[in-house]
């Protein structure tokens, strides 16, 4: 014991350069994390009494969204889930974390539009005013095939039903003291989407698409439709604005279960440092959603693209006005809707 206490008491840490460079290595993983991470929500403003709707709300990011606006003292969160057992686990959760904040769980499947107009009825019937609309949910590398209704999964999944819903919460977000605010969930993936035929803006007419290419298509329409849904409402006067927001490459949020790649063991095992080091964790992802929802600043902020909680440049095909008139068009034909309706409906149940 006395010869390892002299050795101890006489090593030289300058001796080795191991401590230098395992320190050098735990900085640059850690300044790497917390670059990729992105910039935090830079509020902390609270929400009390506010109703929020939000989508996705299970699982991932909605997941963290739900927990973030809980504990900013919401007064009412609708958690829309497909899977009710996910949604009564998170319902617990939020009771144990924020007990003032009232919780409800409603199906909501957005694979089928009969299933959005029954979760609007519901909705409808509870809160005859909503503050807020995150649509939140959506998929990626979906197996093939069509919905019920006809379309391409991705696109009814991740746009089409979410346009729906939107649309008829019209009324109700109206009618928000504060502002009624809609925050619909794109992706950096918008930036590769391609619409060959401007006739066809949904793309409803190709006979085949990859995974990846209908994921970015749906993600585009997002941000198209969004554009002119919040020019809409401001020409007609309304308060409600319509934004689109990015939550950068997020992991553990189950998206990746349907990739071919991902499915491997080898391939999970070897990405997975990779994904921890460059990836953001839900709660990260979930920043920019919660200033679009709670910032005070953004009240008059309309029709715009966020990345890491700031207000970024869509790309050139996103900006095209002409386009987007012809898909917003298109997608109220598409969920059975029409100009007149939507305006119809929204006069009929403002008062």
């Amino acid at each position: 014991m006395d010869e390892i206490k002299k050795a101890l008491s006489e090593a030289d840490p300058f001796a080795s350069w191991w401590p230098f460079i395992l320190a050098g290595v735990v900085f640059v993983i850690g300044t790497v994390r917390t670059y990729m991470g992105g910039q935090p929500c830079p509020n902390g403003n609270t929400i009390p009494d506010r109703v929020i709707v939000v989508t996705g709300a299970a699982g991932g990011i909605g997941r963290e969204v739900c927990r973030e606006l809980a504990r900013r003292k919401a007064g009412c969160l609708v958690l829309a889930c497909r899977d009710t057992e996910q949604g009564d686990a998170l319902r617990e959760l939020l009771r144990r974390e924020a007990p003032d904040c009232t919780c409800e769980v409603q199906v909501l499947d957005l694979r089928s539009f009969d299933s959005v107009r029954r979760f609007v009825r519901q909705v409808q019937t509870l809160h005859p005013t909503v503050d807020a609309l995150v649509n939140c949910a959506g998929v990626i590398f979906q197996p093939g095939g069509r919905t019920a209704d006809g379309y391409e999964p991705h696109l009814q999944c991740n746009f089409l039903s979410h346009f729906l819903l939107t649309q008829l919460l019209r009324p109700q977000l109206l009618r928000s003291q504060h502002g009624g605010r809609v925050v619909n969930v794109s992706a950096h993936g918008y930036t590769a989407a391609k619409i060959a035929d401007r006739e066809d803006p949904l793309n409803v007419r190709q006979l085949a698409t990859s995974g990846r290419d209908a994921f970015a298509h749906s993600k585009l329409a997002i941000v198209l439709a969004s554009r002119v849904l919040a020019r809409r409402l401001k020409a007609e006067g309304h308060q409600t604005t319509v934004n689109c927001c990015s939550p950068g490459l997020v992991r553990g949020t189950g998206h990746l279960r349907h990739s071919p790649i991902m499915k491997a063991l080898f391939a999970k095992v070897l990405t997975f440092p990779w994904m921890w080091l460059f990836m953001k964790s839900p709660a990260q992802g979930a920043h920019t959603i919660v200033r679009l929802v709670t910032d005070p600043a953004l009240a008059s902020c309309n029709g715009d693209f966020f990345n890491d909680c700031e207000r970024v440049e869509v790309s050139e095909l996103a900006k095209d006005d002409e386009l987007a008139e012809r898909l917003y068009q298109a997608s109220l034909s598409a969920v059975g809707l029409c100009e007149t309706m939507a305006k119809e409906h929204t006069k009929g149940k403002k008062e």
